[in-house]
């Protein structure tokens, strides 16, 4: 294997590399480096913990100087994901004090427009990134640098339209990354039509199969939520994820687990995007144990030192599964991946079972004792476990500035992740607009007033019976 040196990164950054703790470079890193230097497209398959993010921001490190005007555009599916990847920018950066700006949905856009005005580099979601080319105060006239980092997981949420509409304004004349766990139909077709002779590149996981440990219990599902208490508490599972398919689920466990003294916390997309950092940030300083969250954590987060993933809900494909467990068992360490199996879980189990490269051993399920639960969150429960990360931004979520990036913009929607119940306000609301015998038939009249003033005797007559008024909607 090369060193970095041998790839040809600068003395500057690999002072850097050793400073962030990065003595050898991955498999994805020594192919993709060198060919990146030298300006080439590269399509890359790389799943999730193969360390991309420093393959695709050494070029864009060494080859750019500060201009303060866009010269690098990274695309990135999630918030999170933006804000990691921004971060590990600047921190490469280096001596060298490019300006990253991280642009994403759910946090004011005012600051966003400020810091996008002298910014050299932006990391974003494909959203916010056409909120802000719609108001011009995004320009990529000058981009020499394109990277399109989890391409399939950009396509699942619905933004392979955004994506194109974002490319057509970069410069044909450019060079473009892309890099995604699978290539597919959709993402060949993309490569092909804004790439100029890509280089394909593959690269395994950077997951240590032979230290990940895979194993399922086949529990009740009245006694799921036990089994997960006992685990936790007797398995030594001091740092780990615990996923869910629905926030409401996510919601259920962090609460209870709370209620027993377990120090948890949820993260799905239904929180607002100051609480979703804060909580991540507690995570990776280990002020919190458990993160229970749906599959908005899964993909692309460089989460370090977590020891133990559960799937609570099972998913249903082995692909979303091997980036659950893509948390754990990396850079060497060892990790293990316990799956709790119930009745609505089986059917997606056979589905991740077909896949012969994952082997998930069956265990025998140990006695454990009951833990009572609750489904009902008090109010002054809610308000108490906010309380320690800000203010909540009070503007419905469905304004512009606080959407969430979902693929189908402008809709006055809150996001749902992958999976998820739709909310109530997802309904359609009925309207009584026409219809005879409802609220309102279009007519407007009045029940019990009469104003004759001409009638044929030349009296008077108006009376007034005290009934209801109808008016017209």
């Amino acid at each position: 294997m090369k060193t970095f040196e041998e790839l040809g990164i600068s003395k500057d950054l690999l002072k850097v590399l050793n400073k962030e703790g990065f003595t050898e470079p991955t498999e994805i890193q020594e192919k993709t480096i060198p060919l990146a230097l030298a300006g080439k497209d590269i399509v890359g398959g790389s799943a999730t913990g193969s360390g991309k993010t420093h393959a695709f921001a050494s070029p864009i490190v060494e080859n750019l100087k500060p201009m303060k005007t866009v010269q690098a555009l990274i695309l990135t599916p999630t918030r999170e994901l933006a804000e990691q990847v921004s971060k590990a920018i600047e921190n490469f950066s280096g001596s060298n004090k490019l300006v990253v700006s991280a642009v994403y949905g759910g946090v004011s856009i005012e600051p966003q427009i400020r810091k996008l005005s002298v910014a050299d580099v932006v990391v974003g979601t494909p959203g916010r990134i056409l909120d802000h080319l719609e108001k011009r105060t995004l320009k990529l006239s000058e981009v020499k640098i394109l990277v399109l980092d989890e391409v399939d997981k950009m396509f699942d949420m619905g933004f392979h339209r955004d994506v194109e509409k974002i490319i057509s304004q970069c410069p044909k004349n450019r060079q473009t990354m892309m890099f995604s766990a699978t290539i597919s139909g959709d993402i060949d077709h993309l490569a092909r039509k804004y790439t100029t002779n890509a280089v394909e590149i593959s690269a395994k996981s950077y997951v240590d199969s032979s230290k990940l440990k895979q194993v399922y219990y086949d529990v009740d599902s009245k006694m799921k939520f036990s089994l997960l208490v006992h685990l936790l508490k007797k398995g030594g599972s001091n740092f780990g994820m615990v996923f869910c398919s629905t926030r409401r689920n996510a919601d259920f466990i962090a609460h209870n687990l709370q209620k027993i003294g377990i120090n948890a916390m949820a993260i799905h997309g239904g929180l607002v995007q100051s609480r979703r950092i804060a909580i991540l940030k507690d995570f990776h300083q280990k002020r919190i144990g458990i993160l229970v969250c749906t599959d908005v954590a899964a993909r692309g987060l460089d989460i370090k030192e977590v020891t133990h993933i559960y799937n609570y809900d099972i998913p249903p494909t082995a692909k979303e599964y091997t980036h659950r467990i893509g948390r754990t068992a990396r850079a060497g360490k060892e990790g293990i991946a316990i799956s709790l199996l119930s009745g609505r879980d089986y059917e997606n189990f056979r589905n991740i079972s077909k896949d012969s490269s994952l082997k998930i051993v069956k265990e025998e399920v140990p006695e454990f004792d009951k833990v009572e639960v609750s489904s009902n969150f008090t109010r002054r429960e809610k308000f108490s476990e906010k309380k320690n990360f800000g203010r909540e931004n009070k503007k419905p979520r469905w304004d512009t500035k606080d959407r969430e990036d979902t693929g189908r913009r402008y809709e006055n929607k809150p996001r749902r992740d992958d999976g998820e119940e739709r909310n109530f306000r997802d309904k359609p609301r009925r309207s009584f607009g026409n219809r005879t015998g409802g609220r309102s038939s279009g007519r407007s009249f009045s029940r019990g007033r009469r104003d004759n003033k001409n009638n044929s005797s030349g009296r008077n007559t108006r009376q007034r019976s005290g009934g209801r008024s109808f008016r017209r909607r």
